[in-house]
């Protein structure tokens, strides 16, 4: 981890607030339980515990693994439905393969990111491809949901297949840090990733002993979630490690550090920062299904259940290259 690296970050672009920018404060760090998802591939809960107004317009993230398969241990998630918002996988290691009943599908590998927007409603399947259930291998990634507003809940469905040689890398003035940015953008750098709900999402290593002090647009909100790593956020050094989120107050800039010693297996400090224009509209979420009313829950799960989200294909085999 990670797949997409460079040799000399100082080749890049680089960002870093203004001396003037306010800092923004820590709020909480939370640790994220685990638990298992799907077929039981394991999983931690980053968002566990954090109150909604400061995820707000983000619903849930899973970070899935990091996890070294033995052989015919591989696993994904059955077919299921989804309504009402959007689905970010972004695998750093490993292969799935996903498919839905509107004919959509691929194959996302070691950086790639896929983007599925439910809208309206489908069903969906992920899973690794059976020459990886065959060998095993590693497995690592995140898959993140985000709201929609009430006005785009039922539009037609949609996927973005974000290839990792495609995202905007960007260094700090140092070069201590290698920020990859999926989604929105960054000090004007725009990342591949379309949204509806504004959003921003950079995928970060810092070097040990490295810090970043990024603008950070102020009608967003600012979560740090620590993929690996040991490190502090915020103005006041608030220690953070793997599996832990920061939540950020307000304010135009967010800081990260890396310890100057981490550990042989995770020699980087690895963190995702989110950040999102709030919806602040009513949200009514169970299971797959995210709607503003229970009335609209209902109706989502009764169209489900009549099949009005798709059929599963007849045929729904992938082959190792994807569809």
């Amino acid at each position: 981890m990670p797949a997409v690296t460079v040799e000399n970050p100082l080749a890049l672009p680089r960002v870093a607030a203004p001396a003037d920018a306010e800092a923004r404060p820590v709020l909480a760090v939370t640790t994220a339980p685990s638990g298992f998802e799907g077929e039981g591939f394991p999983v931690r809960r980053a968002f566990a515990g954090i109150n909604y107004q400061h995820l707000d317009p983000f619903i849930m993230m899973d970070q899935m693994g990091e996890v070294e398969y033995a052989p015919g241990e591989p696993k994904g998630t059955p077919w299921h439905p989804h309504r009402g918002f959007e689905t970010v996988t972004y695998i750093i290691d490993g292969i799935f393969d996903h498919q839905d009943s509107n004919g959509g599908g691929g194959t996302i590998t070691n950086g790639d990111t896929q983007w599925m927007t439910a809208g309206s409603g489908l069903l969906h399947i992920e899973a690794p491809p059976e020459h990886l259930v065959t060998s095993g291998g590693l497995f690592h990634g995140l898959q993140l949901w985000v709201n929609l507003p009430a006005k785009d809940k039922m539009m037609a469905p949609r996927y973005q297949d974000i290839r990792g040689g495609t995202v905007q890398l960007l260094t700090s003035p140092d070069g201590g840090a290698l920020l990859r940015v999926i989604a929105g953008e960054l000090d004007g750098h725009a990342g591949p990733g379309i949204t509806h709900t504004p959003i921003t999402m950079v995928h970060a290593t810092l070097a040990p002993g490295a810090e970043i002090t990024l603008p950070w647009r102020e009608d967003f909100n600012g979560l740090a979630y620590v993929l690996a790593g040991r490190g502090s956020v915020g103005a006041d050094r608030r220690p953070v490690h793997t599996g832990q989120t920061a939540v950020f107050g307000s304010g135009s800039s967010l800081t990260v550090r890396a310890d100057a010693t981490q550990d042989a297996h995770t020699p980087d400090l690895e963190v995702v920062l989110l950040g999102g224009q709030p919806i602040r509209e009513p949200m009514a979420h169970y299971g797959p299904f995210v709607m503003n009313t229970r009335a609209e829950l209902q109706q989502a799960f009764d169209d489900f259940q009549k099949g009005r989200l798709g059929t599963v294909p007849a045929v729904h085999g992938m082959s190792e290259g994807g569809l």
